[in-house]
């Protein structure tokens, strides 16, 4: 039993790892993008931005639709969807083929995401459920890590169009082991009245916190989208060095996810609101920092250590919450982390392409430091109301 659910969290952490490679290269290749599509680097980065509202506007339509069906079988249904769009991108030949593929592939991110953090709740111990979902969510790092840097280095020296097939391959293995490896009668108690399961969003504790992901990732995501173009431009980076780089940043978010695992069961609230200052003080520090390479890069890895320190902790108070008062909005809790998450992409992305255009680059830390200190203030609130 126990080897069989290393197992699972082995295959859940790849598929996260693989949806993780697919969304976050875009990050990685918006030079070679812009050249080879001859758009704007703004444009590149706009496929952010859409990425992220498709995620957020459609995940949640659809888990109200999934009800009581089995959720192996709306997992192998969206997998598929994943690698068609995956394959899409590898094989785009203009602008508007790559848009409508990133479109497709966020269509199907969002309801791959709740299934597997929902996998992840249903097959672990108790004791042993944060720690399995920080797994879950440290697939995402994992491709930073790995995946982004050398998705980079691929596109550079080769082609950036190899990455795209590699996850589609590598989709399409995973779609194949979902269907024997997970079990195949979990559901949700699930009710099909969609009104019963959005009555989860008139909690004020629910309402309160989804606000963390949305400030805390819009924080980041004015400068993440932004990464390449700040080491090359403000800093004269080699690509050489943007991928070491690169690969300095995946390790501190992998680092920032196992920290979340660990402190989703202690005073969460008030440890996340010690990182969140220290998140606020290194995003500025990016503002301040000018030109000074080592200054900036160190306040740039500081703030990547604070980037998932949310994720487990979250995760688990809106399941916990839809678990004891809301269980027919099981699945559509366990996917609030990663909706209000790319709210919060889709607005860092959308505010940092807005800054870029209008000030530079050299403006992105002060608007990321912004909302930084609105997640500080949430906490806060959470804090002082006793929600919990």
């Amino acid at each position: 039993m126990k080897k069989k659910i290393n197992l699972q969290c082995i295959l859940l952490t790849f598929l996260t790892f693989t949806m993780g490679l697919s969304q976050f290269i875009i990050i990685g290749i918006i030079n070679n993008l812009s050249t080879d599509f001859r758009v704007s680097i703004a444009d590149i980065g706009a496929l952010v931005t859409i990425f992220a509202i498709v995620y957020a506007v459609a995940t949640p339509i659809i888990n109200l639709s999934i009800g009581s069906i089995a959720l192996h079988k709306v997992m192998l249904f969206f997998m598929l969807i994943f690698s068609f769009g995956n394959l899409l991108t590898a094989i785009a030949s203009n602008f508007n083929v790559l848009l409508m593929s990133r479109i497709i592939t966020a269509l199907s991110s969002g309801p791959l995401m709740s299934t597997a953090v929902t996998f992840a709740a249903a097959i672990a111990p108790q004791r042993k459920r944060a720690w399995l979902i920080s797994w879950v969510f440290s697939g995402f790092s994992i491709a930073s890590v790995f995946g982004v840097p050398l998705g980079t280095w691929i596109s550079d020296n080769l082609n950036w169009r190899l990455t795209f097939w590699t996850i589609f391959f590598a989709s399409v293995f995973i779609t194949i082991v979902v269907f024997y490896l997970l079990p195949h009668n979990l559901t949700q108690n699930g009710t099909h009245n969609i009104f019963k399961q959005l009555a989860i969003l008139k909690d004020k504790r629910i309402i309160w916190g989804i606000l963390v992901p949305v400030f805390n990732f819009s924080a980041i995501y004015i400068i993440y989208t932004y990464l390449k173009p700040i080491l090359i431009k403000e800093l004269s980076f080699s690509h050489n060095n943007v991928i070491i780089v690169l690969f300095l940043y995946g390790l501190c978010g992998l680092v920032s996810n196992q920290v979340s695992g660990r402190i989703a069961n202690m005073k969460w609230k008030r440890n996340l609101k010690k990182f969140f200052i220290l998140q606020a003080m290194s995003i500025f520090l990016i503002f301040i920092s000018g030109n000074l390479t080592w200054l900036k890069i160190s306040a740039i890895l500081i703030m990547a250590l604070t980037m998932s320190i949310s994720n487990s902790p979250m995760q688990l108070y809106y399941m916990d919450i839809a678990k004891q008062n809301y269980p027919q909005s099981l699945v559509l809790a366990s996917s609030f982390n990663s909706i209000f998450s790319n709210v919060g992409v889709a607005t860092g992305s959308a505010i940092g392409g807005h800054v870029v255009a209008t000030v530079g680059l050299s403006g992105l830390g002060i608007a990321g430091s912004v909302f930084s200190v609105f997640t500080i203030g949430v906490l806060t609130i959470l804090i002082k109301y006793n929600y919990n």
